[in-house]
């Protein structure tokens, strides 16, 4: 089995602090795709570049302390992408591609991390504009090649993903246009992206025990009042090797849980 891990750090130092590398040398990672280093690349010390034997690659933001994706993989890769191609969101540090490209096939696992629009109006157009730019990004690249993308994508998708769904129906993460990007993104249709839930592939049904982010307020942790918006989303032939999942709980490192999917796959 390949074992591939999904998380936002919520600052990277922050959750090295809490134990988060001594538990990646534990627990079996093959790769790991984080968000929110909250770091500059000059302050990544070399056991931050490199965890549990696996290098890091990594982008980061223009803005201090802010945003910054990696990806650690035993494995080296063929190429490594960073940025989508648009200077707004890739100064924002969102997107770092590992490919392990053979003579015959192309295969990519991407970290990324979506913008959120819960700051205020201005920041929610931002994520609009990312994700009208990013849906034909990652057309094009599903033409070309198997990918799986692991990340933060700020959404849950539908009613069965966050625990207070009716009263968040207005609030970014659970708008309209966003689920309806979501679906469109998951779905089978002609103008639609195809891509997989893995975690909803496995197990359709998973309500708490598949909420990945909990708010720092009130008693949201505790009462597990939480929300889907972790993912990893798969082109079917990979999602295809996926032979199990889990959310890590047992620890915290930040207000995020690991992700964790086991595939029937050699990179």
């Amino acid at each position: 089995m390949w074992r591939l891990v999904s998380l936002n750090l919520n600052g990277i130092r922050s959750a090295a602090s809490k134990g988060w590398v001594e538990w990646v040398e534990k627990s079996g990672v093959d790769c790991m795709g984080v968000q929110e280093l909250k770091a500059q690349a000059g302050d990544l010390t070399d056991a931050l570049r490199t965890v549990a034997g696996m290098p890091g690659h990594f982008h980061c933001a223009v803005k201090k302390g802010y945003s910054g994706v990696g990806l650690y993989t035993r494995k080296t890769p063929s190429e490594v992408i960073t940025g989508i191609g648009v200077p707004e969101f890739d100064d924002e540090g969102r997107y770092v591609e590992a490919r392990f490209d053979t003579p015959r096939r192309k295969l990519s696992i991407i970290s990324c991390y979506f913008p959120s629009g819960s700051a205020g109006p201005e920041r929610q157009a931002s994520k609009f504009r990312f994700l009208e730019a990013f849906f034909p990004y990652l057309e094009l690249l599903k033409a070309t090649r198997e990918f799986i993308l692991v990340g933060d994508v700020n959404i849950a998708h539908r009613e069965i993903d966050l625990k207070n769904w009716r009263s968040n129906q207005k609030n970014s993460g659970f708008l309209p246009e966003e689920r309806a990007w979501m679906t469109r993104a998951l779905g089978a249709e002609a103008d639609q992206l195809g891509l997989i839930d893995v975690h909803r592939s496995l197990r359709p049904d998973d309500t708490g025990e598949a909420y990945t982010w909990w708010s720092n307020r009130g008693a949201a942790w505790a009462n597990n009042v939480g929300w889907r918006i972790d993912y990893q989303l798969a082109t079917p032939a990979l999602a295809a090797t996926a032979r199990a999942v889990s959310v890590y709980k047992a620890q915290r490192f930040s207000d995020h849980a690991p992700l964790i999917v086991d595939y029937e796959l050699q990179l």
